[in-house]
């Protein structure tokens, strides 16, 4: 498609307005996520076309006034005093709130921006029997106005149609708006806007939807059952991440094997065959199975998040959170950390309390992510069988969501011992707007999903094969006088007579796997770990699994592959059947497993979410607290498990 020219679009407007139906709906997969410039401030940028022009759109953090309280509101206020003449922002509404959902478009209309008024969920407004007059309103505000259903993408091609035809010109909503109290000026906007929308609005019948969600509310939000109900939803989730994803992800790992025979076969023995079958073909085969459960949890938690019950979550867990140094919305960073503790702590700027923000910051990795999830699901299956009981109680599914709570309890205590040790005397304050519960937007579900697999799969995958060829190279070769001894040992005729040809090879990659320059980094690290019952190998994996806590699962793939020509057997059936060569019994006993479990619930095991850390404490004193205290919480725990087990 030619281009002839170029518009730029920034896209704003309250939170809960359906700002990123709107954002999916126009640029559909042609987006991306990244970082605001000199930020950790999450934005979405993608790109569409009117007939030939090529339109760059910016979807900029939820605020509710250029009166920020919040960083991410500090964000959105700096990209719209930016904005050039030449820029269209677009602020989105929900037609059902217009009065307080204007205040924004005042402000923003006022600095002498470009602006499109956009009224969403106008399905709303009508089901409720009340009217917009969108002449009078847009003759009053002096903008062009778009009603849209954003769900659905009514109103979409209204609304590039009068983008494409928009015309610059001069607004303002309040002539001398230089007063000296924000307060004043923000009563002196909502009593023009109150005028405004008595106007230009007309009711003819009860607020359905409100009232509706109140009575939903009631058994939602109640002291008692909220929590009950909360609790069951998580156990819903992780039972459904192990039940749902079992059949796709055997035939990922069917797949995998027959993909290392067919290169194991295909190509002629030797290093390069050697490198594509052991060490990318495995390490990759290694993270791609456990697609199939990312996706789930992705999928359930954007649902809850699109229905609006993690606002409930919030305002249920603020009576809890409180006494511990956090407030309710330090709930969302934490149950988003499930997913990934990055964006998870990039969405901690919500919160304007000092402390509090810090807190949530601090322990938030404790939570379990679903980089965590490959490591848990093959070591579960290690010692714990996929029985069923009564249908519905999967004992692998509680034991992760076990794990999950763990991480839990361990982050809310931690965050009480912090709250007695950081000072401050900023005062706290807890708001949230509620928003109307409606059904999930599954085209949105959709989005979130392949934009998040996607970026588990390629931004993991990218470590994973690096870390894959390192570890292969490592793995094969070592200190020629050691290999040498290893065959020469081997070549003897009484071995030769002792053992078949197929036991020998056995030996010999076994042998020289320990003696490569990965077993001597391994054997290096083995004093430390041990007494948690780990050997070389855990240790190797535990050192990778710094770049990414799902890394653990390729390392271990790479390493039980070096020297594997047969390829017959997934990386689960290698380590259950691996053997201590110094005890001669198994690795993964329950002592062991339990204890490596625990140990990835507690450590810091990602390079990437220490990164994020200093840039949103602008310090390197708490990622290295944050380090030392993982660590020495996960070391101990691991300990005392070991050996109760043992």
């Amino acid at each position: 498609m030619s281009e002839n020219t170029s518009k730029n679009i920034i896209l704003i407007g309250n939170p809960n307005t359906g700002k990123s139906s709107l954002f999916n709906s126009l640029t559909g997969l042609n987006q991306k996520t990244g970082n605001f410039p000199g930020v950790t401030v999450d934005k979405k940028t993608g790109v569409f076309y009117i007939d030939q022009t090529k339109v760059k759109i910016t979807d900029l953090p939820g605020t509710y006034s250029l009166n920020p309280n919040s960083e991410d509101e500090k964000v959105a206020k700096k990209h719209i005093e930016e904005a050039t003449i030449n820029d269209i922002i677009i602020v989105v509404t929900d037609a059902t709130n217009l009065k307080r959902n204007l205040l924004l478009y005042t402000q923003i209309i006022d600095q002498g921006k470009q602006v499109i008024l956009v009224l969403n969920m106008m399905d709303l407004l009508q089901k409720n029997k009340h009217e917009i007059d969108i002449t009078k309103l847009s003759k009053l505000l002096n903008c062009p106005i778009i009603p849209i259903n954003a769900r659905i993408g009514k109103g979409i091609e209204e609304l590039k149609f009068a983008i494409n035809n928009y015309k610059i010109k001069k607004n303002n909503f309040i002539e001398n708006n230089h007063t000296s109290n924000p307060v004043d000026e923000t009563m002196l906007r909502l009593n023009k806007i109150n005028q405004i929308v008595i106007d230009c609005l007309t009711k003819n019948g009860e607020d359905k939807s409100y009232l509706l969600t109140k009575k939903i509310d009631n058994i939602i939000t109640h002291k008692f059952y909220g929590y009950l109900i909360f609790i069951g939803i998580l156990f819903f989730i992780f039972q459904a991440i192990f039940a749902w994803s079992a059949y796709p992800m055997n035939l990922i790992e069917t797949g995998f094997l027959w993909l290392s025979n067919v290169v194991s076969n295909g190509l002629p023995k030797g290093v390069l065959n050697d490198l594509l079958v052991n060490g990318i073909i495995a390490g990759l085969g290694g993270i791609v199975i456990f697609i199939p459960q990312i996706a789930i949890l992705f999928a359930l938690i954007t649902i809850l998040e699109d229905t609006g019950y993690m606002a409930r979550v919030s305002f249920l867990m603020d009576r809890i959170l409180r006494q511990f140094g956090l407030n309710g919305k330090s709930i969302i960073p934490l149950l988003s950390s499930t997913a990934c503790a990055i964006p998870a702590i990039m969405s901690a700027r919500t919160i304007s309390n000092y402390k509090e923000r810090l807190i949530t910051i601090m322990v938030a990795p404790l939570i379990s992510c679903s980089a965590r999830i490959p490591v848990y699901t093959i070591l579960i299956a290690l010692v714990v069988p996929q029985d069923s009981y009564f249908g519905i109680f999967n004992m692998q599914g509680l034991l992760i969501m076990g794990l999950y709570l763990l991480g839990f309890v361990a982050a809310i205590l931690s965050a009480w011992v912090m709250k007695l040790i950081i000072k401050s005397k900023q005062q706290s304050t807890f708001t949230l707007e509620m928003p109307i519960y409606r059904a999930p937007r599954w085209s949105n579900i959709g989005f979130e999903i392949f934009s998040k697999v996607k970026i588990f799969l390629f931004d993991a995958g990218k470590i994973i094969i690096a870390i894959s060829i390192i570890l292969w190279v490592l793995s094969s070769y070592g200190p020629d006088k050691n290999f040498k001894k290893i065959t020469d040992k081997y070549a003897t005729e009484s071995i030769q007579q002792q053992y078949s040809k197929q036991e020998i090879n056995a030996f010999v990659a076994a042998e020289k796997l320990e003696a490569s320059y990965a077993g001597i980094i391994g054997k290096t690290i083995e004093p430390v770990i041990r007494p948690l019952g780990f050997d070389w190998k855990i240790g190797i994996s535990l050192v990778t699994s710094f770049a990414a806590r799902e890394v653990f699962v390729g390392t271990m793939a790479t390493l039980y592959s070096v020297g594997d020509e047969n390829n017959t057997k997934s990386i689960r059936e290698k380590m259950m059947t691996a053997i201590d060569h110094q005890t001669g019994k198994k690795i993964y006993t329950k002592a062991t497993t339990f204890s490596l479990l625990i140990f990835y619930v507690f450590a810091m095991q990602c390079m990437a979410t220490l990164a994020i850390v200093y840039r949103e404490t602008n310090s390197i004193k708490w990622p290295i607290i944050q380090v030392v205290y993982m660590g020495a919480l996960a070391y101990i725990s691991s300990f005392l498990v070991y050996n109760i087990f043992s």
